[in-house]
């Protein structure tokens, strides 16, 4: 903790680094420092910290439960593509900033301003300077959908009695899974309980029903697959899928959409190595009948493709480290592929594997021999989807459940206003 109050006279240089990168939003890097760009509502106010992108939309229900029993709801991230999203997504009564960066002083002006009455910090988010000021101030704080995976509790393991420290600043941790809160438990947190995964819960992402129509009419009978979330390396491996099964399969469309959407130009140029025409949407293109690889490269859309794809290969699984989320395209009636590297959603990939609602394929030519199996039997895509949706359906409840240990905090504070 000590050293990152030696960062803070450095971090002004950072934020401009960053802001250069698009990694920050260049008229709200202050608060970033801790400062402002709202006033603090009346009444209580709970604070809710997501990473990013899947933290916080995890984070959703819960902030919509909020806001139900009249509380003002402060939901922070630290990405720009999550703040975008939460623009669109967080009810009435809720709003955005982003999280200081964990410096005590810029950690002291958020929560001398903010004022919050409980914090609820998602999945691993640990800042050492953040929890100990709330702590200090006496506000309940709860790990909410927390995870900790084997190879973050071996780390953590090496660094002694830490993490111990810090993890014993929180009041309850409430976890994904009992593999998550043993590992918990074993690091020293005092207060751990299993609810489930908030992901589960969250409802698909939205589309407008007149783009997907129109969408839908502009594709019909052509045989489709999209390519969602994917990383760099795997562009090259889904255009060469193409190449493989587009003969046997006329008007054959592939649909990438790539997890940082500024990819787009990049992937252009791959599907040109490949001599595929290719189409970015960002470009206000349409992937009509000229068209091979049709690239998403824009923000918020994913609902709408997912709800015209019926087969989705989940990215950062075959090139990368951990795989990215399923729950998305099973809700929506997709049957899921996915690649061998899905650590970060072992469980859920287990329970659609086993329940035949996905399928591993564990390189290039296996995703292409599947998808060749897949586009030519349609009644087997319908059943791979089905099965996806019964399975994460079955996973549900991790909100009512979260809510539930949560009350006894809420009821205090409905005492302390009387």
């Amino acid at each position: 903790m000590a050293g990152t109050r030696l960062l803070g006279p450095f971090t002004r240089l950072l934020l401009q680094a960053r802001a250069r990168r698009g990694k920050e939003e260049r008229t709200r890097v202050g608060e970033r420092r801790g400062e402002p760009s709202l006033a603090r509502p009346r009444g209580r106010v709970a604070w809710l910290h997501g990473a990013s992108v899947g933290e916080t939309l995890s984070l959703l229900p819960v902030v919509e439960r909020l806001t139900q029993r009249g509380l003002a709801v402060l939901v922070t991230s630290g990405t720009v593509t999550s703040a975008r999203l939460l623009e669109r997504r967080l009810p009435a009564g809720a709003f955005h900033q982003f999280a200081p960066l964990d410096v005590p002083a810029y950690v002291r002006r958020f929560l001398d301003h903010w004022q919050p009455d409980l914090v609820l910090i998602a999945e691993s988010e640990i800042w050492p300077n953040m929890l100990v000021d709330v702590d200090r101030r006496g506000i309940p704080l709860v790990l909410v959908n927390a995870r900790m995976s084997e190879r973050s509790f071996r780390r953590w393991q090496r660094m002694g009695g830490m993490i111990e420290a810090v993890l014993g600043r929180f009041d309850l941790c409430l976890a994904q899974s009992p593999g998550d809160a043993d590992r918990l438990a074993r690091l020293g947190a005092p207060r751990v309980g299993v609810v489930g995964n908030l992901k589960f819960d969250v409802p698909p992402p939205p589309a407008d029903p007149l783009r997907v129509s129109a969408l839908s009419g502009l594709i019909a009978g052509r045989p489709c697959w999209i390519a969602a979330s994917t990383h760099p390396g795997e562009d090259e491996i889904v255009a060469a899928v193409h190449r493989a099964i587009a003969p046997h399969f006329p008007g054959l469309l592939t649909i990438i959409a790539p997890r940082h959407p500024q990819r787009g130009d990049e992937i252009a140029a791959v599907a040109g190595d490949f001599e595929l025409r290719a189409a970015q949407r960002s470009r206000g293109l349409e992937p009509d009948t000229s068209v091979d690889l049709y690239i998403a490269d824009t923000m918020g859309e994913l609902g709408l493709f997912y709800r015209i794809a019926p087969v989705v290969f989940v990215g950062k699984s075959l090139v990368g480290d951990g795989g990215q989320n399923p729950i998305e395209p099973a809700k929506l009636g997709a049957a899921i592929l996915h690649g061998p590297h899905v650590q970060n959603f072992a469980d859920v990939y287990a329970a659609l594997d086993r329940d035949g609602g996905a399928l591993a394929v564990p390189d290039a030519q296996q995703l292409a021999n599947t998808l060749m199996r897949l586009l030519g039997d349609g009644m087997r895509m319908r059943k791979m989807a089905r099965a996806a949706a019964a399975t994460v359906d079955s996973f549900g409840g991790g909100v009512d459940r979260t809510m539930a240990a949560v009350e006894p905090y809420l009821m205090q504070m409905h005492l302390e206003e009387r």
